[in-house]
C-alpha cells in the first residue's frame, strides 16, 4: 500500500508561483512512476505532469515552459513548481504514483487562481 498525502495548496494571483510537494509513505522501495493530474469545476481530470524514477518526464500542453515537476526518489517525494499561472489553472490537484502494478491517489488539494 502507498499513501499520499499533497501539501502546497491555496490562492495565487495571476502570474504567480505555488509549489504543491507529495509525500509518499508505506511499504515503499522505489515508486515508478510519481505525477499530478487536476480536476476543474465541470472537467474531467488531466495529466499535467509526471516523472519517472529514471527521470523521464512528460508535460500538458497547457503548461509546457510554467510548470516544472521534479522529485526525490529517496525520500519518494514528488514536487510541482507552478510559475506564471492562469486562472485557468484552478483546480483540485490530486498527487499520483504507479507503483507494481496499481495507481495510488491523494486526497487533492485547491488551486486557485484568481485576482
Amino acid at each position: 500500500q502507498v499513501q499520499l498525502v499533497e501539501s502546497g495548496g491555496g490562492l495565487v494571483q495571476p502570474g504567480g508561483s505555488l509549489r504543491l510537494s507529495c509525500a509518499a509513505s508505506g511499504s515503499i522501495f522505489s515508486i515508478d512512476v510519481m505525477g499530478w493530474y487536476r480536476q476543474a469545476p465541470g472537467k474531467q481530470r488531466e495529466l499535467v505532469a509526471t516523472m519517472h524514477n529514471a527521470g523521464i518526464t512528460n508535460y500538458a500542453d497547457s503548461v509546457k515552459g510554467r510548470f516544472t515537476i521534479s522529485r526525490d526518489n529517496a525520500a519518494n517525494t514528488v514536487y510541482l513548481q507552478m510559475n506564471s499561472q492562469k486562472p485557468e489553472d484552478t483546480a483540485v490537484y490530486s498527487c499520483y504514483a504507479w507503483y507494481r502494478g496499481r495507481n495510488y491517489w491523494g486526497q487533492g488539494t485547491q488551486v486557485t487562481v484568481s485576482s
